[in-house]
């Protein structure tokens, strides 16, 4: 049977049934003074599904309060439905998609997916590379950023003018991190290596002069540094075979096949919530043992304290 064929993704109750069993699985607990045993479900005629009475503060409440979820007009059973497909996606899903498919206006479907990628957002902070692990960092450009060209004025050459992206790889653990950067200086790279990475780590970079160059002394702060030379035609070291950046190149591949392919443009603003839509489903992909609904389920359970207003999203 399809999993699209779940009641929850068609009965209002049965969605909302579904998300309490994921995100209260030990019974509901009041998010107004956090009681959990002075509470009973409403059952009035007029009153909303899902309503549940703390008799300690006396307030009523839903699942949704508290998560991206609160204050959205848009049935749970549709947010479901979205949290499902771009989930599934490995490219994503476009907000004219969405609005196409679940049927709403195009403006929600935008807002909807925004919030849904904060849900996305990883709260690990767990350093890379322990053990002596090797981790891969490399850093791409994606889009423009009018923030420091702005519209109508000359592009010129060079990457000034990009969005720039620093990403890290962990080989043991196959976990991605990114992050959005405002340059590739040493003094702005090194610091957020140093706390995304362990010291007893092997860095694997290729020649760029942010890490190679004798001032970013990269051999100090790690426990090995190795580089191949792209610019030479070497994607693998000669020497040592495990010296390369071509799990990272991968992660990019699926990223800017993404970005490019479906999504087409992303604001600087926003590009921190599009880098943890490809975060998440890459360290949440099939290969690692987690399928769609795994992935859509861990998702779910994220979305607690992660609210985006219209106002606070731009």
């Amino acid at each position: 049977m399809s999993i699209l064929s779940a009641p929850y993704f068609h009965n209002e109750e049965a969605a909302y049934a579904y998300v309490e069993s994921k995100l209260w699985t030990n019974g509901p607990v009041c998010p107004h003074c956090a009681t959990f045993d002075r509470i009973g479900k409403m059952g009035g005629k007029s009153t909303r599904i899902g309503t549940y009475k703390c008799y300690t503060c006396r307030k009523p409440f839903t699942v949704k309060v508290g998560t991206i979820f609160e204050s959205s007009h848009i049935p749970m059973r549709l947010w479901l439905q979205a949290i499902f497909l771009i989930s599934s996606s490995k490219k994503g899903i476009s907000s004219n998609q969405l609005h196409r498919t679940l049927g709403i206006t195009i403006k929600s479907a935008w807002f909807m997916s925004h919030r849904i990628r904060e849900a996305m957002k990883s709260t690990d902070v767990t350093l890379f590379g322990s053990n002596g692990g090797d981790v891969e960092v490399d850093e791409t450009f994606i889009g423009r950023d009018f923030t420091k060209k702005p519209k109508g004025s000359p592009i010129g050459r060079g990457y000034e003018h990009k969005n720039k992206v620093l990403s890290l790889v962990d080989r043991n653990t196959k976990q991605a991190r990114s992050i959005v950067v405002d340059d590739l200086k040493i003094s702005t790279l090194l610091p957020i290596l140093q706390a995304n990475i362990q010291t007893e780590a092997r860095l694997l970079t290729d020649e760029a002069g942010q890490y190679t160059n004798r001032y970013s002394g990269m051999n100090k702060h790690f426990r090995e540094h190795g580089f191949t030379k792209h610019g030479s035609g070497e994607y693998v070291s000669k020497v040592d075979p495990t010296v390369h950046t071509n799990t990272i190149e991968g992660f990019f591949s699926i990223f800017k096949r993404g970005m490019k392919g479906i999504y087409q443009h992303c604001a600087h603003n926003h590009l921190n919530r599009y880098l943890a839509e490809y975060d998440f489903r890459y360290n949440n992909r099939v290969a690692l043992g987690v399928n769609d609904t795994d992935r859509a389920d861990k998702l779910l359970r994220g979305v607690i304290g992660k609210r985006l207003t219209y106002k606070t999203i731009n």
